[in-house]
């Protein structure tokens, strides 16, 4: 069967695209995927802690090829690309890229993406997992915007932890190490297009290789896994435990559809001074005013039993009553307790206070604390 899809119980199909990175991963023995705009994604290689250690203390390369480039080119791609963005975009320069808070017309967080200036007119958001391309297109049609949105053949491959300058040094130069965060620029290795980006969904420090070419995904990992030997580097995963220690969002697990940005620590991404036309705004600026009705805690279980990850968010109760949900539950390695984001009633919650969490029948007690957690 196709690239061993067999071992993973996975039915080929056509609606359901592996990356450029695929088969360098099975070939790296990867041991479980999940779905993701469409994509499969890598999500272990056998060893969870391993994986965690290398990128604590060393490097590692993640297939992230299902964060898509929605491509927007045009007179209008500038014109449009505010209008999607909650942001001041008129400053942002050919070569930076921006955290957005991407909300529908009510406010509420629709996607959070990297939004790269490549040229004056030609745009790429780098998605999470939900479709843009169609909101896009469809914010581009009704406003008569002078555009062409595509899905562009970009296809990210991570190289994360404190030693990923060396490697990427290795690979292009040291004028990588000058890079600053979301900042990038586009080259190419040995024939290979590749967008080199200074970011990454780690707090270890790294960079994105955006491949420009999906017929080469097998020739950048070789170059990159070769490049990376004497740094010890071996493949990982966005990985669940380090994210949630460095407080980093995952949009679909941590939100529902009525999850606005200042719920979830994303204000400082959001600029309600833009004009009235970007999207979301004005109810924005009435969910400022009025004041957001959650905020998103760290929820810290006393002991040391590991709970496993669910499938559902997990209700909080204080003092008997329901405050809130525990949006993801890992175990942390560094702290050595079982983590998670709470996400909670804003009025009835802060860090500090003592909360029980049900999970699989169980009641565990626990602890709401900072984020982030590390």
């Amino acid at each position: 069967m196709f690239g061993g899809l067999a071992l993973f119980g996975i039915a080929p199909s056509t609606r359901l695209r592996p990356s450029p990175f695929y088969f360098s991963t099975v070939d790296e023995g990867v041991k479980s995927f999940t779905t993701y705009n469409h994509m499969l994604m890598p999500t272990s290689y056998g060893n969870a802690e391993e994986e965690y250690w290398r990128l604590i203390h060393g490097v590692a390369m993640w297939d992230v090829a299902v964060e898509r480039q929605i491509q927007i080119t045009g007179p209008d791609a500038a014109r449009l690309t505010q209008v999607l963005c909650p942001r001041r975009m008129d400053k942002c320069k050919v070569g930076q890229g921006k955290y957005v808070a991407l909300c529908n017309h009510n406010g509420t967080l629709i996607n959070d993406p990297i939004v790269l200036k490549m040229d004056e007119q030609r745009f790429w958001l780098s998605i999470a997992d939900s479709n843009i391309l169609f909101w896009a297109r469809a914010i581009a049609h009704e406003r008569k915007f002078n555009v062409s949105v595509v899905e562009a053949d970009v296809s990210p491959l991570a190289v994360q932890g404190p030693k990923s300058d060396d490697v990427v040094a290795e690979i292009f130069g040291d004028w990588v190490r000058d890079l600053r965060y979301f900042w990038f620029r586009e080259t190419e290795i040995e024939g290979i297009p590749v967008t080199v980006a200074r970011s990454g969904w780690s707090k270890q420090g790294g960079f994105e290789l955006y491949l420009q070419d999906g017929t080469k995904g097998a020739q950048l990992w070789d170059l990159v896994k070769e490049a990376g030997k004497r740094w010890d580097i071996g493949p990982g995963n966005p990985n669940p435990t380090e994210r949630v220690e460095s407080g980093l969002l995952s949009w679909g697990g941590d939100t529902d559809d009525q999850t606005n940005p200042f719920e979830v620590g994303l204000e400082p991404y959001v600029d309600l001074d833009v004009d009235d036309d970007v999207i979301g705004v004005p109810a924005l600026r009435r969910i400022k005013a009025e004041g957001p009705k959650r905020h998103l805690l760290g929820v810290m279980l006393d002991g040391e039993e590991q709970v496993d990850p669910s499938f559902h968010w997990l209700t909080v109760f204080k003092e008997g009553l329901p405050v809130g949900h525990m949006t993801n539950v890992t175990w942390s390695y560094r702290l050595e307790r079982t983590i998670g984001f709470g996400l909670m009633q804003r009025t009835e919650t802060e860090a500090g206070d003592r909360v029980t969490v049900q999970a699989y029948g169980d009641l565990f007690d626990a602890k709401l604390v900072e984020l982030p957690f590390i």
